[in-house]
């Protein structure tokens, strides 16, 4: 095992992350399996500092990134981060967020191919610090969900960048319903670059042939002709349009997930989806930060344009500051996400 390629973090708990090396290859080990790999504030500086050290270092080819356990990662320590906002107020949140986005951006523009292992859960924050690197690899044990609109959110993290290039109104799909998605989903919706079985890793392209999905064509025309919908409520309404003709587990599912969501959540991840189509990675993080902070209706009428308007301007308070993203030299290339 592998130190760190520069001085320990002040944690009360060094052993977060682990990183192994094996020649050019560096191996980035989420360490928290009883936490399912939640990140925390200990974990997101240490990855910060690797990357940025990675990207300096010729010797450095490859980035290998997993979680230990049965988790990749459920997301953001929920938890921590709840008794730390009590404890500090807003800017303590903010400030996580502030780390967690330049993570994000970090991974997106990285020169060095990083290969994320998508096995286990896959959720919220666990889906930006992989998400945007080269390659993410699912298994069958893989379960992959943006959940934020049941927990009052929006998909953050890049989330209204990755999700805004899915095939079609997928993204519309994953980002309103909370979905939850197994390995060959990840892979047909490109969420996943490549499937292999867990214990066969190392054989990728006989792993693919075996990918399975049941009815793919006729989930996604009706998630295009649903999800395409202008508002949230006509994207129901449509759903349940289908369901009075085509009675199917899956689509009663998905009104019942968008009914169980927060409102505003739900129009403001529509719009943010939106939006996020014609925006860089960065433009996507620094707009997500400005709606973070921001950060309450009880029925999807009462959330007018006004309201989730506001989410997307900048914040009144004169200790508040835009998200600043470090300049990249692109050396003459096009600096763009992976994706």
């Amino acid at each position: 095992m592998a130190s760190l390629p520069f001085g320990s973090t002040a944690s009360v708990d060094s052993n977060q992350l682990l990183v192994e090396t094996n020649g050019s290859t560096q191996t980035l080990i989420l360490n928290r399996p009883k936490q399912l790999n939640a990140l925390s504030s200990t974990m997101i500086k240490e990855l910060l500092r690797c990357f940025i050290a990675y990207e300096k270092d010729d010797g450095v080819k490859l980035l290998i990134m997993k979680g230990k356990g049965r988790a990749f990662c459920a997301g953001g320590d929920a938890a921590i981060g709840f008794q730390s906002v009590l404890n500090e107020g807003w800017k303590w949140g903010a400030n996580f967020c502030r780390n967690l986005y330049l993570l994000n951006y970090i991974i997106a523009i990285c020169i060095k191919h990083q290969v994320s292992l998508l096995t286990g859960i896959v959720m919220g924050g666990g889906t930006g610090v992989s998400l945007h690197g080269r390659f993410r690899v699912a298994t069958e044990k893989t379960i992959f969900a943006m959940p934020e609109t049941t927990l009052g959110l929006f998909p953050d993290v890049g989330g209204s960048y990755f999700l805004s290039r899915l095939p079609g109104f997928y993204g519309e799909y994953v980002a309103l319903a909370g979905a939850r998605l197994d390995g060959a989903e990840v892979l047909a919706c490109g969420l996943a670059t490549h499937f292999v079985h867990s214990n066969r890793l190392l054989l990728l392209e006989e792993s693919l042939k075996k990918v399975d999905t049941s009815n793919p064509f006729i989930v996604l025309e009706i998630i295009n002709k649903c999800f395409s919908k202008r508002t949230v409520e006509e994207i129901i309404s449509s759903l349940e349009q289908v369901a009075s003709n085509l009675p199917d587990e899956w689509v009663d599912a998905t009104i019942q997930s968008l009914k169980n969501a927060s409102p505003t959540s739900l129009k403001i991840s529509l719009r943010s989806i939106r939006e996020g189509r014609t925006q860089t990675v960065g433009e996507c993080l620094r707009r997500e930060y400005r709606m973070v902070c921001h950060w309450m209706p009880p029925r999807l009428e009462q959330v007018h344009n006004e309201s989730v308007q506001q989410y997307f301007s900048t914040i009144d308070d004169p200790r508040w500051e835009e998200l600043n993203l470090p300049t990249r030299h692109s050396h003459g290339r096009n600096i763009k996400s992976k994706l």
